[in-house]
């Protein structure tokens, strides 16, 4: 704010001496040397800067030197204005330290939201980075698991086509006279056969057995019963003959009497059939005799 120097007159005060003498205070001073009208006597700062020559001075410069100005005209002009003129001083010199302060305050916030924009761009980044990684080792994984589950299929696969043409093969030969007859005398000799051992042998299914086994008992080219564990027992015609007649001869025979005969009459030993035929001890009536 400019403050135009004033005619201050200093009256001394009424209970001097000579209350009547007053003292003149020192002329005016010459507008010349104060500048045109209306324009502010530039501080001592300002007037240096007119007489180097700086061109150079901004905006901020001259609102810095402004503000400089007027502190210094409020601290000189303290007693010589009024109240009133003084306290606008004031605001306005608050105000600019307050516009300061919160342009610094601005500064300080941009650069922290600066930096913790970067601070949290480089975190996504290694989140990314992290994902992504993971991601890999998950489509590895797969890929890995794929393959195994596919190399596990193809074995697979190749063993049930080996096997399917095995049994193929075994069973048109099963239909062939010679082979049909291997499988009945080897189920005669053996006497009492388990049906799954027997598959095993001729690398046949184990179903598939049960049911050529219960096809020659209907056409009556195998005697004998099948058990409840899966076990197939031969008897001979000679044996069944021998205990048909025992139950004649005993007429109505327990279950338990017909047990204890049949272990006598069923001869389930392969090797003891075989001596008892070539001997000639296994007619039918030897064995009920």
């Amino acid at each position: 704010m400019t403050i135009a120097p004033l005619a201050l007159y200093i009256h001394v005060s009424a209970k001097t001496e000579n209350p009547e003498v007053a003292v003149r205070a020192p002329s005016a001073i010459p507008r010349a040397a104060e500048g045109p009208p209306g324009v502010r006597r530039r501080g001592p700062r300002r007037r240096m800067r007119m007489r180097g020559g700086d061109d150079e001075s901004d905006e901020e410069e001259e609102k810095e030197s402004d503000g400089e100005e007027d502190l210094d005209v409020v601290l000189q002009a303290e007693g010589k204005i009024g109240a009133k003129k003084m306290r606008k001083l004031q605001e306005k010199a608050e105000k600019r330290a307050m516009r300061e302060q919160m342009e610094q305050e601005r500064e300080e916030r941009k650069k922290r939201e600066k930096e913790a924009d970067e601070r949290r761009k480089k975190e996504e980044e290694l989140q990314k980075q992290e994902e992504a990684a993971r991601a890999e080792e998950e489509r590895k994984r797969k890929e890995e698991q794929e393959r195994r589950e596919h190399e596990e299929y193809l074995k697979l696969k190749e063993a049930f086509t080996v096997d399917e043409e095995g049994q193929q093969d075994m069973e048109a030969d099963l239909d062939s006279h010679s082979l049909l007859q291997e499988f009945m005398t080897y189920i005669r000799e053996t006497k009492v056969v388990i049906l799954e051992d027997l598959a095993a042998h001729f690398k046949l299914n184990t179903q598939d057995v049960i049911q050529r086994v219960q096809d020659l008992q209907t056409s009556g080219d195998l005697t004998g019963v099948i058990d409840d564990r899966g076990k197939f027992i031969y008897i001979t015609m000679e044996e069944l003959e021998a205990v048909a007649k025992f139950i004649r001869q005993n007429g109505r025979v327990s279950i338990a009497e017909l047990a204890e005969s049949s272990n006598r009459l069923i001869t389930l030993d392969p090797d003891l059939r075989r001596l008892q035929s070539a001997s000639g001890t296994l007619s039918p009536d030897t064995l009920v005799a």
